[in-house]
C-alpha cells in the first residue's frame, strides 16, 4: 500500500512539473510581447531595504532622472527601496518607467512610480532575469544585498562567456563596492580564476554624470539611440 501511495505521489509531482512548463512559457511570452516596444532602457538594481532618507536612495533618483532626461528608459525590479527610487527618477523626468515585479513573501511590493502599462509580475526569478538582460542596454548597480549580487554576477558571467553582447555594467558607490572588487583583483585574479581583461567589464563611479557619460560613450557610433 505504501509503495502504491509513493508511486501515486511521484506521478502527481511529475504531472505538476509538466504543467508548470506552460506557466513558465506564458511568463516569457507576456514579457517578450510587452517589453519589445519599450525602446532603449537601463536597468537600475539595489537593495529593497534602502530608505527614502538615505543617500543612495536620493542618488538613485538623481541617476534615473538624468538617464531619463537623456532619452533612456529605466527598468527596475518594481519594488521598494532602490527600485522605487529608480522608477521615481524616471517618473519625475517624464521618461519610460518599467517595473518587473517578483512575487515574494517579504520586502517586495509594487511602487507607485511605474508606468501603469509597464508593470509586469513574475513568479519565476529566472524568467525575470532574462527580461532584464534582453531589454536593458546597461546595468546600474547600487548598493544592495544577495539579490543585487546575483543580478550583477550573472550579467558579468553572460558577457564574459559571450552568451550576450557586452553592455555597460556600472557600480555606484565606490566606498560600498571597493572591498568586493579589491578581493576580486587580489584573490580571484591572483589565483588565476579570472582574466585581467574581465575586470574591464565593470566600472565603479559615484555620480549620475559619470553614469550617463559611460552609457553615452559606450553607445556612441552604434545603432542604438535614446527614445527621442
Amino acid at each position: 500500500m505504501r509503495k502504491e501511495q509513493h508511486h501515486k505521489g511521484w506521478n502527481e509531482i511529475k504531472t505538476n512539473d509538466s504543467w508548470a512548463i506552460f506557466k513558465i512559457m506564458g511568463e516569457f511570452v507576456n514579457g517578450y510581447e510587452r517589453l519589445s516596444a519599450i525602446g532603449p532602457c537601463v536597468s537600475i538594481f539595489g537593495s529593497a531595504r534602502t530608505q527614502e532618507n538615505q543617500k543612495y536612495y536620493e542618488l538613485a533618483v538623481s541617476i534615473a532622472k538624468t538617464i531619463s532626461e537623456a532619452g533612456y528608459g529605466v527598468i527596475t525590479g518594481g519594488g521598494p527601496g532602490i527600485m522605487e527610487a529608480g522608477n521615481r527618477g524616471a517618473h519625475l523626468a517624464g521618461g519610460t518607467s518599467v517595473g518587473l515585479n517578483i512575487d515574494l513573501p517579504f520586502e517586495q511590493h509594487d511602487n507607485p512610480y511605474i508606468d501603469p502599462d509597464k508593470s509586469l509580475d513574475f513568479d519565476y526569478f529566472f524568467v525575470r532575469k532574462v527580461m532584464f538582460v534582453k531589454y536593458s542596454q546597461g546595468f546600474v548597480v547600487m548598493p544592495g544585498g544577495f539579490g543585487t549580487l546575483d543580478e550583477l554576477f550573472e550579467a558579468i558571467t553572460l558577457i564574459q562567456t559571450n552568451k550576450i553582447e557586452k553592455f555597460p555594467i556600472i557600480l555606484v558607490g565606490t566606498d560600498f563596492w571597493k572591498g568586493l572588487f579589491d578581493w576580486v583583483k587580489n584573490t580571484m585574479l591572483e589565483a588565476g580564476n579570472i582574466s585581467p581583461h574581465d575586470l574591464d567589464l565593470v566600472k565603479l563611479v559615484d555620480t549620475e554624470d559619470e553614469v550617463l557619460e559611460i552609457i553615452d560613450s559606450f553607445y556612441k557610433g552604434r545603432s542604438l539611440s535614446p527614445n527621442f
